[in-house]
């Protein structure tokens, strides 16, 4: 197959209403003679096309300045620029130029973060002069970077404009143009259905439009068209595209409510906001839920339990790696954080599951907060601002151990939905994790005793119990014999559990969440058997 798919010029680049809000912001910002604006966006080309509109519509030339090209006028052409004098390729030669010219002018200065990042100081006090000057004058400096990297220096001077990614009704737009383009070539199949466009542009969410338009291609290249199998090949793409932030991870997960043991009371209220996504949710007026923050004791199901859920509700899963946020660069973890929870709020609705978040702020309350120059305290105020103020769709669903190190802030009333506290296993729960695991190896549990096995792992999470399944068939296996009630019991009374070795801790844990989380297991479920009563003859 050959087929022509034209690049999108700059000027039929889709907008949507966001893009041209945060346009009307930048032609505000000149005419109030803002000297330095700074604009965050991975698409260059789309935001320097609505630029020269706005220098059109006020009289201005626009420049644009790259480390490869020099300073030359917006538009010039790769061959032409290879006539062009190199020395304003140096920043601090550009900057003079900015200084001499006397016309009214926009000046593009593309990925020019490195040199703030350096701490170039000739190119700093030039920067901090020019602030000054063009106050008076008609000329603005427009930076355009993926990243933000402003020094102290020039805090006050730079007005930082930060960028969405593209919405549904661009990669409508930019979906339309391709098939409109590539209809006429019967090797291609390009006639889709509403419910078919929908969910492609509805995949491409979280990427750049360029992004976008590639994987469109390779689509068209692979399938002969769009189709069912079109949408694994973007949603492949995305997941690879999100992992390079090497921040946030697109879990791929098989786990079901099914697979979860236990766990009545989560696992209904989950249940009930299953279908809050829908149309019919928000004609109804339900607003979106937040989140929950599982508190337990360890190998208990929280982690399984935030797996199952995208299952559940049938949305994407991103892993939140919040060791991966700092960074050993002094603003750059601040700045993780922001891109991570950017890129989370664009491909909403989502699960965003973030592990042991106790671990994982640790540094943001008492003595931590000092030994890291503040970075987690800032880290986890960005966090719990976005936790209490997001409009999107995004379900936080945050995992804890020990409450030792949870800052109160976190559980203050709106910053989840519901905080939840997942116990040891009761009878009955045991019983149905010795089914799950059995299950999943192929076992038939009808063949074992769950009633011994259950009473016989008192005290055991269902980490435990797993083991020791695993542990017996290790055993039979060796032995050339089969799994029976009786070696799974043998192997559990070889195994230590944690209730016992950290009994003190689990006694303050269950302390802490009565009256402060609502448990995860009802109170008919919760509750262990008691002695047989005693047979008599009368």
């Amino acid at each position: 197959m050959s087929e022509n798919i034209q690049s999108t010029p700059p000027e039929q680049i889709p907008t949507s209403a966001g893009f041209k809000r945060q346009m009307n912001e930048i032609e505000v910002l000149i005419r109030a003679r803002y000297p330095l604006i700074y604009v965050i966006s991975w698409e260059e080309q789309r935001v320097l096309a609505r630029i020269s509109k706005i220098a059109a519509k006020l009289g201005k030339t626009v420049f644009e300045w790259s480390v490869t090209t020099g300073l030359v006028p917006a538009g010039t052409s790769m061959q032409s620029q290879k006539h062009q004098d190199t020395a304003t390729q140096d920043p601090l030669v550009a900057l003079g130029n900015v200084m001499e010219y006397m016309e009214p002018a926009l000046y593009v200065f593309k990925d020019f973060h490195p040199f703030l990042k350096c701490q170039n100081m000739s190119v700093l006090r030039r920067l901090r002069e020019l602030s000054a000057m063009l106050k008076n004058t008609f000329k603005t400096i427009v930076f355009i970077s993926p990243m933000l990297e402003i020094p102290a220096e020039l805090e006050k001077d730079i007005t930082v404009v930060d960028f969405d990614l593209p919405k549904e009704n661009d990669f409508a737009a930019l979906l339309g143009r391709i098939i409109e383009e590539v209809k006429e070539n019967p090797k291609l199949n390009v006639k889709i259905n509403d419910k078919m466009r929908e969910q492609i542009v509805h995949a491409l969410l979280g990427l750049t439009l360029t992004e976008g338009e590639n994987v469109l291609a390779k689509t068209l290249v692979q399938h002969n068209g769009f189709s069912e199998k079109s949408l694994e090949v973007i949603n492949g793409e995305k997941k690879q595209i999100i992992r390079k932030s090497g921040i946030l991870q697109y879990y791929d997960t098989e786990e079901k409510l099914d697979t979860v043991g236990g766990l009545d009371a989560l696992k209904s209220w989950l249940l009930k906001r299953s279908v809050v996504f829908s149309d019919q949710a928000r004609e109804f007026g339900l607003p979106a839920p937040k989140g929950i923050l599982l508190l337990g004791v360890q190998g208990c199901g929280k982690s399984l339990t935030a797996k199952a859920i995208s299952n559940i509700w049938r949305l994407p899963l991103l892993r939140f790696d919040v060791g991966q946020v700092f960074g050993s660069l002094v603003g750059s973890s601040e700045e993780n954080i922001r891109r991570a929870i950017k890129v989370a709020e664009s491909v909403s609705p989502v699960v965003f599951w973030v592990d042991e978040i106790d671990k994982a702020f640790r540094g943001s309350r008492g003595s931590g907060a000092s030994t890291d120059g503040g970075t987690s305290a800032r880290v986890f105020g960005t966090f719990l601002t976005w936790l209490s103020e997001k409009k999107k769709p995004v379900f936080v669903i945050a995992t804890a151990n020990d409450i030792s190190l949870l800052p109160p802030e976190l559980m203050r009333k709106g910053r989840f939905d519901e905080i939840f506290f997942v116990d040891l296993p009761s009878f009955i729960e045991r019983k149905e994790i010795f089914r799950v695991h059995l299950l999943k190896r192929k076992m038939n549990p009808e063949t074992y005793d769950l009633d011994i096995l259950s009473q016989a792992s008192v005290g055991y999470s269902g980490a435990e119990i797993e083991e020791a399944i695993i542990s017996a068939m290790f055993d039979a296996f060796y032995e050339k014999g089969k799994l029976s009630t009786e070696r799974i019991t043998a192997s559990l009374k070889q195994t230590v559990p944690l209730s016992k070795t950290m009994s003190e801790e689990i006694d303050k844990l269950r302390n802490w969440a009565e009256g402060r989380a609502r448990p995860a297991t009802s109170a008919e479920i919760a509750k262990e058997p008691g002695p047989g009563k005693r047979k008599l003859e009368i």
